[in-house]
């Protein structure tokens, strides 16, 4: 890594001194003013929106949500699930565009925190109010990863730049203790730039999940069948901070280091009431062979610290830079279960069941990013860039009539590691040609992939070089419409834990493990898109194709005693053709509106590769899905704003069946005290409305769960701003798309 970290470093250094050499022996000329309606289009903002409204680029579409109302008081998932393109399944679990293959950035970097099966707790864990904008990156151009098949998801954090000192302090309460509060707080002066926040979070969730399974013959025949129901009680405590410094050591040359950290505690209280019907019997068809009754208690700690440190160099000329950057991140889990089963049916027992996995996530990233003019104001970028993941997974467990006669059971002991290093180069161009500007990229990868399953005594090394190229072509037609192509190759690679074949024991009746024969997807991305804005007005129409092969998806195969095994398997193929729809606006002076849909065609080709054998079907299976969100802002008086939104996720697709349509609705309430003290109160999830249910129907497996996810709420909030300076602090509002 020392030997590729200086190659990068020596490169990067070169392309510095040249650009220093060129720009001291031929002084830059002056630049001439923007035309009206210029070539460009990468940088145009949506006439009339505000300045926390929508933006779109070449490549990408920016949504501002610091002043959304959700984001007030909420997480980063509930942030995003007023953001077109974006759906949150009740789970936490993100996708774009029906595609869960999504890759989240945090200031435009990589971080562990929302990757694995952690990733989507971490979303729901973390405040919105930290994140200043969303962009939406469905084709990532070259200079981007190409990990996460659907694109990107770029979270762009609150900054301040205004002299002197700035900050906010919020804090709210809701039912059943619900709480939440953060301080901000900066100092900038003309080469200084210290920043701190401070956030902690505590916020309860009742489950109840009904699950219901048939096991079959093939040919319509009932071999056995179960029910269990589970209630859990959750609780969710977080805490976290930044520390931010940038310092300008010349007009040149900015230098900045970030330190992040964050911690949460998820404690959970289960009960679980199971009963087996033997249906093979005739004589006693349908009478109850199994009963158990369990429950416990499980917790899940995740810590995560990250240090990073930038330099940017400018050089002469318009958008020209160079950009050194050097990150750490670790990430320790912690996740306990124990589990206590009394046991009635075939005989009365007890048993006692504890597994405990302690985790460690390593991330290092050096990068090298240079942005240059080009003729005819085109614009080059090109880079370098070599991430390394070194990871841990240490499973012990459990066994015993009850806790204290437990002793440690062999089969549920597992040692597991991973290590993959990506070393990457990328260019793009980018040239205005007439009324059409062009964007085209390239970007090489290398990859090395190192597992080692220790208990197992399993070694798997694997070595790849690929391209990944992409192309945005974008037509201004007027100063209020434009259209725009793109296509890009992207990669989706398994997560490290779906890579580990150790088979691991969830509860009695729920076993996972994943497949370490598991190959990369790759998905060919096309898009079309229309754009018309006009005042305060915005419409977008975007016709996309997504074709992907070697898909990965979850496999469910039937267990001895009721139990399921859910494991992991490469499709074919499957492919996407759906519509995107998006329109804000003014209905009235005082009302406006937002509004999205997606109309989705999902195929899935699950012949070939022996994966009929493991879900029972081969052939096509092909659905039709919709879903949409859409908001009302209504401002009777300049102090006090009511808004109403709502989001409806599609039917999903799946190898072995489906999961069914789920919505969440908010309202909300805004008074504005005085120009620096601002009262909120939101309702989340009035009609309790939030529920994930899933259906596997195949010729030997049936199931259909029912988990209702209990996060009705009403919250208060208070939020004071301070600063100096010229301008007042941004009051917190719920301004959308423009």
């Amino acid at each position: 890594m020392q030997h590729r970290l200086g190659v990068i470093l020596v490169a990067a250094l070169t392309v510095a001194a040249r650009a220093e050499a060129q720009s001291e022996a031929k002084p830059s000329a002056p630049q001439a003013p923007a035309k009206p309606g210029g070539k460009t289009v990468e940088g145009v903002t949506v006439t009339g929106a505000s300045p926390n409204g929508l933006r779109t680029y070449i490549d990408r579409k920016s949504y501002g949500v610091a002043s959304d109302l959700q984001a007030t008081t909420g997480s980063i998932s509930d942030a995003l699930r007023n953001i077109p393109s974006v759906e949150v399944d009740p789970q936490g679990n993100v996708s774009l565009r029906g595609d869960g293959n999504v890759t989240i950035l945090l200031d435009g970097k990589p971080s562990g925190q929302f990757k694995g099966p952690g990733g989507a707790q971490a979303l729901q864990a973390l405040p919105a109010d930290s994140i200043e904008r969303v962009e939406v990156i469905t084709n990532p151009s070259a200079e981007f990863s190409p990990d996460g098949s659907a694109g990107i998801i770029n979270l762009i954090s609150k900054k301040t730049r205004k002299p002197g000192q700035s900050g906010s302090a919020r804090l709210s309460l809701g039912n059943r203790g619900r709480r939440q509060a953060d301080v901000t707080v900066a100092y900038n002066s003309d080469k200084l730039t210290l920043s701190a926040a401070a956030n902690g979070r505590w916020d309860p969730q009742p489950v109840e999940n009904h699950d219901d399974r048939q096991i079959l013959d093939g040919h319509g025949r009932l071999l056995a069948a179960s029910q269990t129901l589970n209630t859990n009680f959750t609780q969710l405590d977080l805490w976290g901070g930044r520390l931010g410094v940038d310092y300008d050591a010349n007009p040149k040359t900015r230098l900045s280091a970030e330190a992040r950290f964050s911690h949460f505690d998820i404690d959970t209280r289960f009960h679980q009431v199971f009963q087996g019907e033997d249906a093979q019997d005739l004589v006693n068809a349908g009478a109850v062979n199994q009963a158990y009754v369990g429950g416990g208690r499980g917790t899940f700690g995740r810590g995560d610290g990250a240090l990073q440190a930038t330099a940017r160099r400018t050089f002469p000329g318009d958008d020209h830079t160079l950009t050194m950057t050097l990150a750490r991140e670790r990430i320790d889990e912690e996740r306990d279960v124990g589990n206590t089963q009394t046991v009635s049916l075939p005989a009365p027992f007890g048993v006692f069941f504890e597994s405990r996995a302690l985790n460690t996530l390593t991330g290092s990233q050096a990068k090298a990013d240079y942005t240059g003019p080009a003729p005819g104001d085109g614009k080059l970028k090109a880079g370098f860039d070599l991430r390394l993941d070194d990871n841990r997974y240490d499973l012990a467990g459990r066994r015993g009539a009850s806790e204290a006669t437990a002793t440690p059971d062999a089969g549920q002991t597992n040692l597991f590691l991973y290590k993959q290093t990506v070393n990457a180069a990328y260019v793009t161009y980018e040239q205005p040609l007439g009324d059409w500007t062009v964007l085209g990229g390239l970007r090489l990868e290398a990859v090395e992939l190192d597992l080692d399953q220790v208990t197992q005594r399993q070694v798997h090394d694997s070595h790849a070089v690929s391209a990944y190229p992409s192309l945005h072509l974008a037509d201004k037609l007027s100063d209020a419409q434009q259209l725009s192509f793109s296509y890009s190759r992207r990669v989706q690679r398994p997560n490290p834990e779906d890579l580990n074949s150790f088979r691991v024991e969830s509860d009695p009746i729920n076993f996972r493990a994943g497949n370490p024969d598991l190959q990369p997807q790759t998905t060919d991305s096309f898009e079309a898109g229309y754009q018309y804005r006009a005042g305060g007005t915005f419409y977008l129409a975007t016709l996309y194709y997504r074709r992907n092969a070697r898909g990965v998806t979850d496999v469910v195969t039937p267990l001895p005693a009721g139990a399921f095994l859910t494991t992991k398997a490469n499709l074919a193929n499957s492919a996407s053709t759906g519509l995107e729809l998006v329109a804000s606006g003014h209905l009235t002076k005082t009302l406006s509106y937002n509004a999205s849909t997606n109309l989705l065609w999902n195929e899935i080709d699950a012949s070939g590769q022996g994966l009929d054998r493991l879900i029972d079907f081969a052939g096509r299976r092909s659905a039709f899905e919709v879903g949409g969100r859409a908001s009302l802002t209504w401002q009777p008086t300049p102090k006090d704003t009511v808004q109403f939104s709502a989001f409806a996720n599609p039917k999903r697709l799946t190898p072995q069946g489906y999961v069914k349509p789920s919505g969440l609705t908010y309202l909300g309430y805004r008074h504005k005290f005085s120009d620096d003290l601002f009262g909120i109160v939101t309702v989340q999830d009035p009609f309790e409305g939030l529920r994930f249910q899933q259906v596997i129907s195949t010729p030997r497996l049936r199931e259909q769960s029912d988990s209702h996810i209990h996060i009705r709420g009403v919250f208060f909030s208070l939020t004071r701003t301070f600063g100096s300076g010229p301008k007042r602090p941004r009051e917190p509002g719920f301004d959308f798309g423009g």
